[in-house]
């Protein structure tokens, strides 16, 4: 994740989908799909954990699919 600090903070602001994870109510995984990475071209999904009093990163990663998830953004009908 070297060199990716403004990424992950862009995916934080901008993401183009919010999954709530399957394994833990508490995390979300937000995605950002980016162009030309070290390798290739892949999603980055940052995992933000929420609990009652904080909310803070766990871990963020390249990948090539989104998680399976309830779609908490953008909203569907």
């Amino acid at each position: 994740m070297k060199g990716l600090i403004q990424a992950i903070a862009q995916t934080l602001q901008f993401p183009q989908k919010v999954i709530r994870s399957l394994s833990d109510s508490d995390a979300r995984l937000y995605y950002r799909y980016y162009l030309g990475t070290i390798v290739n071209d892949k999603y980055l999904c940052v995992v933000v954990k929420s609990s009652r009093d904080d909310d803070f990163v766990l871990t963020a990663y390249l990948t090539d699919s989104i998680k399976k998830g309830e779609i908490l953004w953008p909203k569907t009908k």
